[in-house]
């Protein structure tokens, strides 16, 4: 039986990709000023990312999401691109949920060593193989600890966060934040903006719906409704829970890694809980294990239907009995590792958080930029093609949606390499050395097997012309 996703289904598909309460201490850095911040992403990102997800999504309901979508408009190339995005963020991503996980795990054991790299580089290292490890059992066992972990380590702490904080400031306790009008202006100067960069991850997802557009009923109707329910409930609980934190624990004592874990701790010791810390951070930290597992894997699929398709050597794509593509999870987990032991390299656990969020934002940033770019060209290329949802308009609105679009990515991408002046990041050029080199890194490969794919092209052509060619 062909089950087909209704509005609610699609959009909790859409949540479950989203929401999670690692990112709130970034914009609860900001206390209440966040809401005039929080409003300018989602005019600049959100909303546009989620229009053009939804017509690119019913336009072309195909397997791949922004694969699909990207090689439709620019070639396989620029498809093969942007698949590598999704698979190369994740290398820098895996370390800030691990980092979360241990944070969290310190606080069932000792919450001293929720600040202690050593401890954290090693729980973070031994979990990320484990997991690495089981997922080389197939996408069966990765599917189910996913959805374990979608409940446990964000649905369980999202609603804990907004129910505890609200108990707390309900009993009278004063707010760190005391409200005023001043209070709501920003600070503009350039390294106050920093985190906004890092905004981007909060939103990272809201194109899942897209993905799925084959399997809704009347995804004209579906795939738009789905979003617009997914953009206010991720607002929501965003905005809510960022401003609850920000109430509840001083900014100067708002870690990026265990901030959630801050206000838990606070909280119940406050509400005479402390006893449940210990097995609330047990709950969490094993929810983030397992809301790891099902990245590890799906990422690394993409990038073997791209090996498939002859953008790579086969053998990079290569599965094993269970269909797992092994070379490219060890080479996911040797550079993963890589990036994890940087918590052991900068001053401060929240530095190593933010650096590795940022690298992490300017990878999807690129992807997004195709993105907008596709939905744009598409609609040159394609004018008459059948789109249950067009972004209303015609060219002018699109032109508008997609500009906006790549002009937050523009800015945001920005963002990431100024130094953000609530951290100690040391010196500034080798904060954005160290960046630069990063993204390139992580970014360079598609232009890499492309150049070599040139190169064995004319190679062969010349061997076809019986010419010499010189090795």
């Amino acid at each position: 039986m062909n089950v087909k996703l209704g509005v609610l289904a699609l959009a909790m598909i859409n949540i479950a990709a989203i929401v999670s309460v690692r990112n709130l201490p970034v914009m609860a850095e900001y206390g209440w000023s966040m809401l005039a911040l929080f409003a300018l992403s989602i005019v600049v990102f959100l909303v546009p990312i989620a229009m053009v997800a939804a017509e690119l999504g019913t336009g072309w309901p195909r397997d791949g999401g922004v694969y699909a979508w990207v090689k439709e408009a620019f070639g396989e190339r620029a498809g093969f691109l942007a698949v590598w995005c999704d698979y190369a963020e994740n290398v820098a991503w895996f370390p800030t949920v691990l980092s979360f996980m241990a944070a969290s795990l310190a606080y069932a054991i000792d919450p001293s060593l929720a600040t202690d790299k050593v401890f954290l580089v090693v729980v973070m290292l031994a979990f990320f193989w484990a997991t690495t490890i089981v997922s080389l059992r197939g996408v069966g066992t990765s599917s189910w600890i996913g959805s374990v972990g979608t409940v446990a380590g964000s649905i369980v702490p999202a609603i804990g966060v907004v129910v505890l904080a609200a108990a707390y400031l309900a009993q009278g306790n004063p707010s760190q934040i005391p409200f005023s009008a001043g209070a709501l202006v920003p600070d503009v100067e350039l390294n106050n903006l920093a985190f906004l960069g890092g905004i981007i991850l909060l939103f990272t997802g809201m194109e899942m719906a897209g993905f799925h557009a084959r399997e809704t009923r009347d995804p004209g109707r579906t795939v738009p409704r789905a979003i617009a329910l997914c953009v206010g409930v991720v607002v929501v609980f965003s905005v809510v829970g960022s401003l609850f934190l920000a109430m509840v624990v001083p900014a100067g004592e708002i870690s990026l890694v265990s901030g959630t874990m801050e206000l838990f701790s606070r909280v119940l010791d406050r509400l005479g809980l402390a006893w449940a810390v210990a097995p609330l951070a047990l709950v969490v930290a094993f929810g983030g294990i397992a809301h790891l597992a099902p990245w590890i894997l799906g990422p690394a699929n993409g990038v073997a239907a791209v090996a498939s398709q002859g953008s790579l050597p086969a053998r990079v794509g290569r599965r094993n009995a269970a269909g797992v593509p092994v070379a490219l999870l060890l080479v996911q987990g040797a550079a993963g590792t890589v990036f994890t032991l940087l918590f052991l390299l900068v001053p401060s656990v929240s530095t190593s958080y933010w650096m590795l969020s940022a690298v992490t934002a300017q990878i999807v940033i690129i992807m997004y930029a195709l993105m907008f770019a596709a939905v744009v060209r598409l609609r040159h290329t394609q004018p008459d093609k059948e789109r249950p949802y067009r972004i209303p308009g015609g060219l002018p609105g699109v032109y508008a949606v997609g500009g906006i679009g790549l002009l937050g990515c523009l800015a945001a991408f920005g963002l990431g390499f100024v130094p953000p002046g609530q951290l100690a990041t040391g010196s500034t050029v080798t904060y954005v050395t160290l960046l630069a080199v990063a993204v390139a890194v992580l970014s360079a490969p598609p232009f890499v097997f492309a150049a070599l794919a040139r190169r064995r092209a004319r190679r062969d052509a010349g061997s076809d012309d019986g010419v010499p060619v010189p090795a």
